[in-house]
C-alpha cells in the first residue's frame, strides 16, 4: 500500500469487504421476496454449493473473494428464476446488491477525499492499489493516460463477466457495474479538484471498462 493511501486513513480489506457485502446481499434479497420462506438460508446453501464446484476458477486470493462475491449473485438469480419473471427478478437483485452498502462506501470515499491532501492522487493511489489487492490476476488493466494530470484505469478483462458468461448468467454482469455508482457518487469535482467518468462497461456491451480520473482545470499539482 502506498504511503499516500495509507495516510488517507483507509485500508481495504478484501476478504472482510467481501464478506459483509455477500451478508448484506442475502438479507436484502431475502427481505424483496418475503413470499420466499427461508430463503436467506437457502440462497447460503446454494451460494456454498456453487462456490465448492467453482473452485478450479480461483488463480489468486484476491479471485477468491471476488469469485465468492459474483456467486452469491448467480445464487440468488438461480434460486429464484424458476419462480420469478426476470423483468422483476433482475432490478431486484440489482438493488439488493448496490443498496445495502452505498452509507458505508459513499461515507467510506468521501471521508478519504476530505482526509487528502491531494484528492486526485489519493483516489490514483487507491486505483492502483486496488487493481492488486482487491481485483488481481483474474482482471486485466492497461493504463492509457497515466500523468500528474489524467489517469485511466482501463479493464481488459473482467472476472466477474468471465465467471458469469460460464454460467450462462451474463445478463447479471451490469449488476456489479452498478455497485461503483457507491463511490462515484461521493466525488464533488468542486471540492475533489477532479472528475470522474466511465463511459462504458464490459458488462453493458462495451469492449472495456474505461475509469478515467482527471484534475480540473486550475488544480495545482
Amino acid at each position: 500500500m502506498s504511503d499516500r493511501l495509507r495516510s488517507s486513513g483507509y485500508v481495504p480489506d478484501p476478504a472482510a469487504e467481501t464478506a459483509m457485502l455477500i451478508d448484506a446481499f442475502f438479507r436484502a434479497s431475502s427481505e424483496r421476496f418475503p413470499e420466499e420462506f427461508g430463503l436467506e438460508e437457502r440462497l447460503r446453501d446454494r451460494h456454498e454449493r456453487l462456490v465448492t464446484q467453482q473452485q478450479d476458477r480461483v488463480v489468486d486470493e484476491p479471485s477468491r473473494h471476488n469469485l465468492a462475491m459474483t456467486l452469491a449473485v448467480l445464487a440468488a438469480y438461480q434460486e429464484l428464476i424458476a419462480q420469478h419473471e426476470e423483468g422483476e427478478l433482475l432490478p431486484a437483485l440489482h438493488s439488493a446488491f448496490v443498496q445495502p452498502l452505498e452509507p458505508f462506501v459513499r461515507t467510506a470515499t468521501r471521508t478519504m477525499l476530505d482526509q487528502a491532501t491531494d484528492p486526485f492522487a489519493t483516489m490514483v493511489a487507491l486505483t492502483r492499489d486496488r487493481e492488486q489487492q482487491s481485483f488481481g490476476a483474474g482482471f486485466a488493466f492497461t493504463h492509457p493516460e497515466d500523468d500528474p494530470e489524467q489517469f485511466t484505469s482501463q479493464v481488459e478483462r473482467c472476472f466477474y463477466h468471465d465467471v458469469l458468461r460460464a454460467n450462462d448468467a451474463e445478463k447479471l454482469t451490469p449488476v456489479f457495474c452498478a455497485f461503483d455508482a457507491n463511490w462515484i457518487d461521493a466525488i464533488d469535482p468542486d471540492r475533489d479538484g477532479f472528475e470522474f467518468e466511465r463511459p462504458t462497461t464490459i458488462g453493458t456491451g462495451g469492449s472495456c471498462c474505461p475509469f478515467r480520473f482527471r484534475r480540473t482545470p486550475g488544480t495545482p499539482t
